[in-house]
Parts: C-alpha cells; sequence; structure tokens
C-alpha cells in the first residue's frame, strides 16, 4: 500500500470529527455553573416516595441540597454516587439532601433508589415545589438551602464532592453557632 492510499484510509470524514468533538465536550462538560443566592423559599411540601409528606418546615434548621433530576439523565446518574457519598459522610453534621425528579411517578423513583442503594429522600416533583425554587429548565440542577430557609447556591449543572464542601460546610458552622 503507498502512501496516499494509506492516508486516505485513515483520515477521518469531518462527520467522524464533529461526532469525536460531541461525545468528548459532552463527556468533559466544563464544571457546574454555581450563582449565589440569597432569598426565602416559599413554604414547600413533597410526598416522598413512601408515601410520608415532607415540608419544608420540617428541614429548618438543617441545611439542605434540593436536587432536581431525572432517570433518564446521564449527568444526573453520575452525580448520584457523588451525592450520597457526601450526604453519608455529613448527614450527621445536620446536612440533607431531597432529590426531586421533575418527571418521574414515585414507584420508579423508588425502584430507581433501592437499585441503587440511595437512602436519602427522594419524591416526585409538586407545584409548591416549583413555586419555591422556580422553573427547573435543565437537569441536573440543585440549590443548597441555610439552616433558616434562604436558598443560599443554585447549581445548574453535575455537582462534585469538592464543589459541596466548599459550599456546604460554611453554612454547617454557620448553623451550629
Amino acid at each position: 500500500m503507498n502512501r496516499q492510499a494509506f492516508i486516505k484510509k485513515w483520515t477521518p470524514s469531518p462527520l467522524t470529527l464533529i461526532l469525536l468533538g460531541l461525545v468528548a465536550y459532552l463527556w468533559f462538560r466544563p464544571p457546574a455553573d454555581v450563582s449565589d443566592e440569597n432569598r426565602i423559599a416559599s413554604p414547600w411540601q413533597v410526598t416522598l416516595t413512601d408515601g410520608r409528606a415532607l415540608t419544608s418546615d420540617s428541614l429548618k434548621g438543617k441545611v439542605v441540597l434540593v436536587n432536581f433530576w431525572a432517570t433518564w439523565c446521564p449527568y444526573c446518574r453520575k452525580e448520584k454516587p457523588v451525592i450520597d457519598e457526601f450526604w453519608r459522610d455529613y448527614q450527621g453534621r445536620g446536612f440533607e439532601v431531597v432529590s426531586i425528579s421533575i418527571d418521574d411517578p414515585p414507584e420508579k423513583i423508588a425502584a430507581w433508589m433501592q437499585d441503587k442503594d440511595y437512602a436519602f429522600m427522594a419524591a416526585p416533583t409538586s407545584p409548591s415545589v416549583a413555586d419555591a425554587f422556580g422553573s427547573v429548565q435543565s437537569v441536573p440542577t440543585s440549590f443548597i438551602v441555610d439552616a433558616e430557609g434562604h436558598i443560599r447556591h443554585r447549581i445548574a449543572g453535575q455537582v462534585h464532592y469538592a464543589r459541596l464542601k466548599e459550599l456546604v460546610t460554611p453554612l454547617l458552622r454557620a448553623s451550629t453557632r
């Protein structure tokens, strides 16, 4: 095989290059966008997958990660083990997670959580949650709520352990004073 034939055989088409670039971008997406907020969330309530009602008032005194997700979302699936690990490490210090599915029924959420062995709270969305946090346009999107019920941070995109630690631990220290 001559040199020109070899080069022609192994030169990718423009479409292949575009697809490889798209895969690389989606796999190595830029980090999540974090915005500082300082607003009081209106009272909200969800029905957990086990049928219990959970209200925002019952979480007062805790720092809470409210995580909007969907079972079909690959980035949501990738961040859940991180959220679970952080929750297990910090729940004894006053940290809680409420995982709100944007479109799945309670039975599907419960089965998915059980299959993955996640023990933090999960629920389908509700109108009061949408009112309290605003319209979530993309998943994953998370909010960090301080012990007094103020929304302190909005995370648009996948969360990472180090980022959670950076955002949550100062709020945990402040809530114990």
